[in-house]
């Protein structure tokens, strides 16, 4: 058993200053064919911070936003942010203008690291904002030349008539680790009591607010999950397949903290929709740890290509971030030899909160409460539960989020004052200690993984001139688990769903968008005119 002692750290700088000067020499992270070295990491990651303090005036606290896909640029980002003392804001590429303004307006960023394919898109939103300084990179950056001029060279051409953002201080990624190089780094005084990041989620209400997760709630988390994964564990000798999107919590804490953590080589996968490539990147990799979710296991899984990759060298398999089916984890479990383990958590815990034994996984449950976590199930008088039976799920531990920010009413109806998370979702524990979540109270959708709030759906696309009103809810999807149904009374008879969708991917990220759309005299309501959207689900 491997033990990082990442609780013994104040900060995640120091916490990774002895990760990479442990694995120096070692590979850290691949993606696109190129890798980069710890040692590589911390260079790069130590120039920017340089450039963040000196040239940008960024000071511990200030926002960085990094709204990347996973590309190497990712993690020296964050190192760099983290050396520098700054509050890292992830931030999903694909958001639309209206959702960035809110995230970056709420969050008080100064300062952003996007991918020139997303950049015209801060060009709508910088005036509205506190935006000062953009860095924006290509994607082959760090690669070596000619691939770099290749690889960049295609990417431009696509994006003729896209313009980057008209702000001030727009520097190229390659330009601010030059001017950072040589520079004296100010280091910044940083417990664990501070925040290292704003991680944005609906929470109860669908409004995006960030929950403040600190030095110590991440150090914490990377402990307890490593604490208990145990033994299966080998430091420097784990190569992780990080498909996943690193900008969300769930592979925030695997691939990134924990993969640096047991100097792990991560593979970053760019874009993982695109199966074939995704799949041709993989062959010749020993692979021993790969996190995904339901709907990636259960495309893998179906493509032949995919089939005829060795994974003699696979050990583990982790899912969260949506539920695992049980055809899923077998038809994984056939394909590759490895079990699927399943483990539960919310952003608001940093994520994790229960995850299976590698040595003794159960199926349709996710497993045990971390160590040093406890729970409370209650009933809806706020009375515990009997063992066995299904109650509220309340969470209670070091990697429990400070609180949302600037919302302090919110915080209060998440999180009370002796530190139980009210999670809102509906999970009992049968007599070996292993939970399993029933149902969940919110009437969240997620989809693919990701969070869709019918309240930020129907407040967008109601304002359609032809919606009279609208009201989402989540149904059964072979491919997603769940897809956004939206139900709509409209004064034009000639509306067809179609037009319904178009109009939402004007306003809404693609996930977001609803698969399905019905056309409906009325919604049903409650006797005081609220939309009764169970009544919607159960005729969906």
């Amino acid at each position: 058993m491997i033990n990082t002692n990442a609780r013994s750290h104040q900060n995640l700088a120091d916490f990774f200053a002895e990760c990479v000067a442990k694995f120096s020499d070692q590979v850290a992270f691949t993606c696109l064919g190129h890798n980069l070295t710890y040692g590589q990491l911390d260079d790069y990651a130590q120039r920017l911070a340089v450039f963040f303090q000196q040239h940008w005036g960024l000071r511990p606290g200030d926002k960085l936003a990094i709204q990347l896909p996973n590309l190497l640029q990712y993690p020296i980002a964050v190192l760099a942010a983290m050396k520098a003392g700054l509050v890292v804001v992830n931030t999903n590429p694909m958001y639309t203008r209206r959702e960035m303004a809110h995230q970056f307006s709420d969050a008080g960023v100064r300062a952003v690291v996007v991918l020139a394919d997303f950049a015209d898109k801060l060009a709508g939103v910088h005036s509205d904002t506190g935006i000062e300084h953009v860095l924006v990179t290509e994607v082959a950056d760090l690669h070596p030349a000619p691939r770099r001029w290749l690889i960049n060279g295609v990417l431009r051409l696509k994006r003729l008539g896209r313009r980057h953002p008209r702000v001030s201080g727009v520097v190229s990624f390659p330009e601010a680790l030059a001017r950072g190089s040589g520079g004296t780094l100010e280091v910044p005084s940083r417990g664990s009591e501070d925040v290292a990041l704003l991680q944005y989620t609906g929470g109860t209400t669908g409004v995006a607010k960030g929950a403040m997760l600190s030095h110590g709630n991440l150090l914490s988390n990377i402990q307890q999950v490593e604490d208990a994964l145990g033994s299966a564990l080998h430091e420097g000798r784990e190569t992780m397949i990080a498909p996943l999107p690193v900008y969300h919590i769930f592979a925030f804490m695997l691939c990134m903290l924990l993969g640096i953590g047991i100097g792990a080589r991560v593979v970053l996968i760019p874009d993982p929709r695109k199966l074939n490539r995704f799949v041709r990147s993989l062959r010749g990799v020993p692979f021993t740890f790969f996190a995904g979710l339901n709907t990636l296991f259960n495309h893998l899984c179906r493509n032949r290509h995919f089939r005829a990759l060795d994974f003699s060298q696979l050990r583990i398999t982790v899912s969260g971030g949506m539920a695992l089916t049980h055809d899923t984890a077998e038809r994984w479990e056939e394909v590759t030899g490895c079990k699927v383990i399943e483990g539960y958590g919310l952003t608001e815990a940093s994520p994790v909160v229960a995850i299976n034994p590698v040595d003794r996984p159960k199926l349709g449950t996710v497993g045990k409460l971390l160590p040093d976590t406890d729970l409370r199930l209650l009933d809806g008088t706020g009375e515990e539960v009997p063992q066995g039976k299904p109650g509220e799920l309340w969470v209670r531990g070091p990697q429990v989020m400070l609180g949302y920010w600037n919302r302090p009413d919110e915080t209060r109806e998440m999180l009370d004052e002796q530190g139980w998370l009210h999670t809102g979702d509906v999970a009992v524990v049968d007599d070996e200690g292993y939970l399993s979540i029933v149902d969940r109270i919110k009437d969240m959708i997620v989809v693919s993984g990701f969070n869709v709030y019918p309240n930020e759906l129907e407040n967008e696309i109601s304002r359609h001139p032809d919606i009279v009103e609208c009201a989402a809810v989540g149904v059964p999807d072979p491919d997603s688990v769940e897809a956004v149904k939206l139900f709509v009374v409209s004064s034009n008879p000639a509306l067809t769903a179609e037009e319904v969708r178009d109009f939402a991917r004007q306003k809404l990220t693609g996930y977001k968008v609803p698969r399905q759309v019905e056309f409906v005299k009325e919604l049903p309501k409650s006797n005081v005119g609220k939309v009764l959207r169970r009544a919607l689900r159960d005729q969906g």
